[in-house]
């Protein structure tokens, strides 16, 4: 194990010595799990990045070309919000 000294905010600390003491652990394992966490989201992020930077737009296009025209299944459906623009349409449509 390398043992790490890092300044930070004290309203931090404080969260991490509560939820410390509620899940019944060190702070110190604590701050391992948050930066693993972190630092697993980072490798994630480059990951994807790099494998858009791969990615062939015609292949995605033939992907979803081959999509039913379909609605969408019960409980999949996106929730009905208009949006500030869409309301301004509706608007010039009407007249």
């Amino acid at each position: 194990m390398t043992t790490i000294e890092a300044k930070v905010p004290d309203y931090l600390a404080k969260l991490a010595q509560e939820v410390a003491q509620r899940e019944k652990t060190s702070v110190d394992v604590i701050v391992a799990l948050a930066l693993s966490a972190q630092v697993e989201a980072w490798k994630i992020r480059d990951d994807m990045e790099t494998r858009a930077r791969r990615a062939i737009p015609d292949n995605f296009n033939a992907l979803l070309a081959k999509v039913p025209d379909a609605p969408p299944m019960p409980g999949d459906e996106l929730p009905k919000v208009d949006a500030p623009d869409q309301a301004e349409r509706n608007q010039g449509q009407s007249s």
